[in-house]
């Protein structure tokens, strides 16, 4: 399992709408995707799904863009993967039970219990959490949540490590 640039560009574009949001202000797709380097007709395509399951709201008209669907303290990390059509699943069969010429293999169970846990964590992490810092003396702004993160992300290294060595195998 590897979160892809879809998942990744979709939370710094709605972090960056979460940003302005107490202007109160329509932001432009053209201005997210400058100040994030992102691609403007990729971030077309992430906004008609953000749009569609209603984490972003556009606005037409000369001072036209969009804006969070919602708080960003009731937005999470999951609903953002989801909107983007992500498929966070660790297992090889797509949790169909069908992954060893079309039964559960041995390791079926583990990796399904690795996507209940992953979507839980996700579920739990709103955009809010995400913008949150804590300044430290030492100059450093790292919360909780994005430990958190970093260890996700260091989890996912290892599954896609350990896949690849037993599909080697």
């Amino acid at each position: 399992m590897r979160v892809t640039s879809k998942a990744h560009y979709a939370l710094r574009a709605l972090l960056d709408l979460a940003n302005h949001e107490p202007s109160r202000s329509a932001v432009s797709l053209a201005a997210i995707a400058e100040r994030q380097d992102i691609s403007l007709s990729y971030l077309e395509q992430l906004f008609a799904g953000l749009r569609r399951d209603g984490l972003v709201v556009g606005f037409r008209g000369p001072r036209g863009g969009y804006r969070l669907g919602g708080r960003p303290e009731d937005i999470s990390v999951a609903q953002i993967t989801a909107a983007v059509s992500e498929n966070m699943d660790t297992t090889r069969c797509q949790g169909e039970g069908n992954c060893q010429h079309g039964a559960i293999c041995l390791t079926h169970h583990l990796w399904e219990a690795l996507n209940e846990h992953i979507r839980g964590y996700l579920q739990g992490i709103t955009l809010a959490d995400v913008m949150a810092r804590v300044t430290e003396s030492d100059g450093s702004s790292q919360s909780g949540h994005e430990e958190r993160i970093e260890a996700v992300e260091q989890l996912q290294g290892s599954v896609s490590a350990f896949r690849e060595q037993t599909e080697s195998n």
